[in-house]
């Protein structure tokens, strides 16, 4: 570790067990069964790359991953699990690891796109395998980012973009439409590639997202990047 770098973590999540009401999804009671996250700094360098399956989830829950929102990739991930391209682990070893990496690389600000849904489910998931022993996910004073909110004071008021999205279709329906942030169309503006889809599974998304958050850094504009500290 090189400590004259400013170690970040990106994190993204797949999650099943939201629970419909009135024709919505209610997602606060997410539990997460695939987490990916990435090692790295305010250029983009990765220094280090995590996926897990979660056993307790993906495995023991059948039933639950039903409700999964991307339940059609389960024999995709299977597959890459015994490819060995993914890793199907207990929540235990995984939060082993991502403690490990907090440490190593003295982590102090991770950042997620739509960090609040993220936030949650992982809280939701140590609370329910740990039966609320462990009730929060993240060490204390960590500064938790949120790249939909840099994105939305920084790519979105471009008028580049706002003619990018109105050009393609990538606008709202509201009474007066505004360009949409998920972070699929934002990595197309950036990367030019209007056909690209987004994986919805937590290393290859994180890793989006990464490319999203160094754009808005290369804006040198001033952002509120804090969502709240875990």
């Amino acid at each position: 570790m090189d400590r004259r770098i400013n170690y970040l973590m990106g994190i993204d999540t797949e999650t099943c067990n939201g629970l419909e009401l009135d024709g919505k999804v209610d997602l606060s009671q997410s539990i997460v069964y695939d987490i990916g996250w990435v090692v790295t700094d305010k250029r983009g360098r990765i220094y280090e790359k995590r996926s897990f399956l979660i056993y307790e989830v993906f495995v023991a829950m059948k039933d639950v991953m039903k409700s999964a929102y991307y339940a059609e990739k389960i024999p995709m991930y299977w597959e890459q699990v015994k490819s060995g391209q993914r890793k199907l682990v207990r929540f235990s070893t995984m939060y082993n690891q991502f403690w490990e990496d907090v440490k190593t690389y003295n982590i102090k600000f991770a950042f997620a796109h739509n960090a609040m849904f993220d936030h949650r489910a992982l809280n939701n998931t140590i609370r329910w395998v740990t039966k609320s022993k462990k009730r929060f996910f993240f060490p204390r004073k960590i500064e938790m980012w949120d790249t939909l909110k840099m994105a939305r004071q920084t790519i979105g008021k471009q008028k580049s973009y706002v003619r990018y999205c109105k050009m393609n279709g990538f606008m709202t329906n509201h009474r007066t439409p505004r360009p949409r942030l998920t972070a699929e169309i934002l990595y197309r503006y950036i990367t030019g590639n209007v056909t690209f889809e987004e994986s919805h599974t937590g290393l290859e998304d994180v890793l989006i997202e990464t490319r999203i958050l160094v754009h808005c850094f290369r804006q040198h504009k001033k952002m509120e990047k804090r969502l709240f500290v875990a």
